[in-house]
Formats: structure tokens, C-alpha cells, sequence
């Protein structure tokens, strides 16, 4: 069903005096065609924040991952067509919003990281410490990619758009306070999301952290699809710098 949540499956935290880790807080992750590390990643993210309320924002997968990520104990919401990330995880951002019980504070995160999604508590951390309003995942080894190019640019776009010179920039790990959410909504369109929402947050007077760790994601490669890859990410790059004049 295009647009609505297809399961409400999934533990919620049990208000006490000693709540487990990720209470209050709801992860959603961005999936399109992940059949083959969402599971893993859910799980993951499950062990290290077992309070947390999952969401799964699958882009019109066709390869099972709707129903991988309903059996890992998800709430899945699914797009009857591709609208690329941006617009498929403001879809999953709003249905959370809708949601009777509110978080406190959202985590970010892609469907590629496997096991190491457990890496993402130091995300959550920084701001329940109140280190910084939006904290950024930065890998801290390189696997794959082109030549720097698109990742350059999208730099380029948010440091001319607010001032801020991200190490980061288009890293899809990250992890803010409710408020600081509402602020960047709707994500820029496909992946433009990152960048956009690093300029919408600076403008609003949040500030950003990014944090070294040890994350794995299966990436791209210099092969002709993933130039391919990193044309349409510096498309959308452009459009998000005419965008935020």
C-alpha cells in the first residue's frame, strides 16, 4: 500500500525507572533493494538501542525487503513507486510523526551498514550529552567510491549555502532531537537529502557534530554504474544549491 504503514510490528520501550537504551528514541532507516543486509542491520540496531521504535522506509523494493524487514520486527513504510531517498524517508518521517507516542529523538540511517549499524550509539549519544544538536557519522575508512568528485561539490554546495565546511557531507548517518527534525523537513528530494538538510539545519541555529566511526557500507566503486551513481547524486546536489538561495 503505497504510502501507509503496512505493520505496526515492534517493540516499544517500558516506562520505568531504569529504561533500556534507546528509549525515546525512533531509528528510521532508508532502504531500496537492501534484501540482503536488512535484516542484519534491523537486528543490529535492535541489540543496540532495544528500546528504540524501528521504522523501514523501503523505496518500491522488488527484492523482498518489505517483508525481511516486517519479519525483523519493523514498521515498514512503503512506496508504491521509486521516489528516491529524500522523498520516500520524509514519507517514513511523517508516518512517525503520526504515531501516537512521540520520540525524544531520531536516528538516521541507511539499510548497507549490516552489523555495523550497532556503531551508531555514539550518534545518539553526543546529543542526549548535549555535544551537538545534529551529530554526523563520518566513516572512518574509505571502502570503494570514485575520485572525490560529487562528495567535493556537495561540500562545496552546503559551504557557500551556510558556512559550515562539512567533513561529511552526504553521510546518511545522523542522529538529532525532535525539534531539530521538524526543522529540515521535507528532506530535500533524492539525494539531495543530506546536503539540504545540513544547510536547513545551520540556517535554523543548530549545531553539528560529526563523529569518526567505524562503520561499513557496501559502496559504489569507480565501475561505469557507479559514475553513473555519483552524476545523479551532483545532479541533485545542484538543485538543492538553487534551492537555498
Amino acid at each position: 500500500m503505497s504510502g501507509g504503514v503496512e505493520d505496526t510490528a515492534g517493540s516499544r520501550a517500558i516506562a520505568g525507572s531504569n529504561p533500556s537504551p534507546g528509549s525515546g528514541l525512533a531509528v528510521l532507516v532508508a532502504a531500496r533493494n537492501e534484501a540482503d543486509s536488512i535484516s542484519v542491520s534491523v537486528a543490529s540496531l535492535r541489540e543496540t538501542f532495544p528500546g528504540a521504535t524501528i521504522w523501514v522506509a523501503d523505496d518500491a523494493s522488488d527484492d523482498g525487503t518489505n517483508d525481511l524487514a516486517l519479519a525483523a520486527g519493523a514498521h515498514v513504510i512503503r512506496r508504491g513507486r521509486v521516489h528516491g531517498k529524500g522523498g520516500n524517508m520524509t514519507a517514513c518521517a511523517e508516518a512517525m510523526l503520526s504515531a501516537p507516542d512521540l520520540p525524544e529523538a531520531v536516528l538516521l540511517c541507511d539499510a548497507d551498514l549490516a552489523v555495523s549499524a550497532g556503531q551508531l550509539g555514539r550518534l545518539v549519544t553526543a546529543i542526549n550529552d548535549g555535544e551537538c544538536d545534529l551529530a554526523v557519522a563520518a566513516f572512518a575508512r574509505r571502502v570503494g567510491g570514485g575520485f572525490g568528485v560529487a562528495l567535493g561539490f556537495s561540500r562545496w554546495v552546503i559551504e557557500k549555502r551556510c558556512g559550515f565546511v562539512a567533513d561529511a557531507p552526504i553521510s546518511g548517518q545522523r542522529a538529532m532531537k525532535l525539534d531539530v527534525l521538524r526543522a529540515v523537513l521535507p528532506f530535500a528530494p533524492k539525494y539531495g537529502m543530506e546536503t539540504g538538510m545540513t544547510i536547513d539545519a545551520v540556517r535554523a541555529g543548530y549545531r553539528i557534530g560529526e563523529y569518526e566511526l567505524q562503520l561499513a557500507h557496501r559502496a559504489t566503486g569507480k565501475t561505469f554504474a557507479g559514475f553513473i551513481h555519483r552524476f545523479r547524486q551532483m545532479v541533485d546536489f545542484a538543485k538543492v544549491y538553487v534551492s537555498r538561495r
